[in-house]
């Protein structure tokens, strides 16, 4: 391999590893303050120890993401010089926003929030963690801010001189339509997982204890973890709904700025009116379109997603030849160095990445489902299926928002700045220009294999740690959190432990 392909694997492995944390850091945060704001208010004890149990598994997530987070940026100036010297003067200014003024707040009130318990009055404390959340949401902002100028380039101006894009408006950057399409996504989608991952754990352990039979029990979890289940619920609701409008709104934009995107997301080799949306494509997906056949179809979907339109003139979408010969037409057929220019992403990964980003909300939906049915009314429940369920649906929406920005920026290509259509055409740029010339193969592989086996062992770590204080459950007293005090109720009785055998 050379380094542009070696280079775009590490940013890649290490970006969608990295984002694996984001999701649960930003929508756990808000559900964390809502449970003690909860405790606050009522001076209800259940309250108090709900925010401490998912208060402990946010503060390890969020300590793993911030360790994983800081190569990122590193990778700019090391594996992406090029492409930092070209954009560095738009680009840095929403991530210096995000780390001086949102990260700074996180950092700063989350410390506060930790020490803060018997030291802070009550309303002050509370008010830490509210900072925390809406911290985390800012800085969600600036680096979307800073990815959507990727997508859509505005506020900037090229100068020849310097063969650099220049920043001549924030104001226009930050009110990027790209970007205001974007955050709500994003946002509603970390309410998906959060509240997907607080109604699963809440669920194995109501099942749990209600199994027991036992009257204390059965009490703990309709008094503690049906409460859990109910936000959860709530969460999943807020976000799911949110997901689907704002993705609704964020198609038509994307369809206008990089039509190719959304040819490539359907496989669409030639443009049509009424373009369907295929749920499964056999053939050669391989960007030769050739051979390829869409099965089991939703008649106009595809144009309706793109367009707004089912049929009709209006809904008629490019395919992806059609805009492989518009790019050529205006952007050229090779490169500086020779190379034929492909503006057509590949097809196999924009096709499933789409698909998967959709399908796995599948597991949140029907963990929701169960969870309306089975406590209506005050309920709690002992069906194990309802723990089984909760157990396998959370890791969906995670993997959902990895595959959504696989899409997103394998999308994208051959771009790593997409040119916008109405905007100013030398403000665009080539993967293949960004990367660093300077930098060996060899380098960069070797980086790539330490920075892998790292996070590998840090995978180890946060998957122990989240596990070790999902399963000791809420403190049984808020006064003693030992983990002696917290370990699961009758661990060693059979109706306790055979039928979720399958957790351990």
């Amino acid at each position: 391999m050379d380094a542009l392909a070696l280079a775009r694997w590490q940013f890649a492995i290490t970006t969608v590893y990295h984002f694996i944390f984001v999701p649960l850091t930003i929508g756990l945060a808000p559900l964390v303050a809502i449970m003690q704001t909860a405790w606050v208010r009522t001076g209800n004890e259940r309250w108090l120890r709900l925010t401490k149990f998912f208060g402990k598994l946010l503060l390890i997530n969020f300590a793993l993401g911030v360790v994983t987070g800081i190569v990122q940026e590193f990778q700019f100036g090391m594996n992406w010089s090029e492409y930092s010297r070209f954009v560095g003067d738009v680009f840095g200014a929403p991530l210096a926003m995000e780390a001086l003024a949102a990260f700074f707040i996180e950092s700063t009130f989350l410390g506060l929030w930790i020490f803060g318990w018997d030291r802070l009055n009550k309303k002050v404390h509370l008010a830490c963690i509210w900072a925390v959340a809406i911290a985390t949401n800012l800085s969600a902002f600036f680096i979307l801010a800073a990815n959507s100028w990727m997508q859509h380039p505005v506020g900037a101006i090229y100068n020849p001189e310097t063969g650099r894009a220049e920043m001549n408006d924030i104001g226009a950057v930050l009110t990027n339509n790209t970007l205001w399409a974007a955050f709500p996504h994003q946002i509603t989608a970390t309410f998906l997982t959060a509240g997907t991952f607080v109604t699963g754990v809440a669920a194995w352990w109501m099942v749990r204890l209600v199994r027991t039979r036992k009257a204390e029990n059965v009490e703990l979890a309709r008094d503690v973890y049906r409460p859990a289940v109910t936000l959860g619920v709530i969460a999943m609701l807020v976000g799911g709904i949110g997901v689907g409008v704002s993705g609704d709104i964020q198609g038509k934009i994307m369809y206008e700025q990089q039509p190719g995107k959304m040819s490539s997301a359907e496989a669409l080799c030639q443009g049509q009116e009424s373009a369907a949306f295929s749920i499964l494509t056999i053939g050669d997906l391989s960007n030769s379109c050739e051979n390829v056949r869409h099965l089991i179809e939703i008649p106009g979907l595809a144009s309706y997603l793109g367009t707004g339109h089912f049929s009709g003139p209006e809904s008629y979408l490019p395919g992806v030849e059609d805009v492989q010969e518009q790019m050529t037409e205006r952007y050229g057929d090779v490169t500086a160095s020779g190379d034929p220019v492909t503006y057509t992403p590949n097809l196999a990964m924009t096709y499933w990445s789409f698909r998967l980003m959709i399908g796995m909300a599948a597991g949140s939906v029907l963990l929701a489902l169960m969870a309306l049915w089975l406590t209506r009314k005050g309920r709690v429940t002992d069906n194990v299926w309802f723990a089984r369920v909760g157990l396998v649906a959370i890791p969906m929406p995670f993997l959902a928002n990895s595959f959504g920005w696989i899409f997103t920026e394998m999308g994208r290509q051959p771009w790593v700045v997409a040119p916008n259509p109405t905007g100013i055409d030398q403000i665009r740029l080539l993967t293949e220009r960004g990367v660093s010339t300077v930098v060996s193969p060899g380098v960069v592989l070797t980086s790539m294999i330490v920075f892998t086996l790292v996070y590998g062992a840090l995978a180890v770590v946060w998957f122990t740690l989240m596990r070790r204080y999902a399963v000791e459950g809420v403190p049984l007293s808020v006064r003693d959190e030992s983990p002696e005090a917290q370990e699961p109720p009758d661990e060693g009785s059979d109706a306790a432990d055979r039928p979720l055998s399958f957790a351990y």
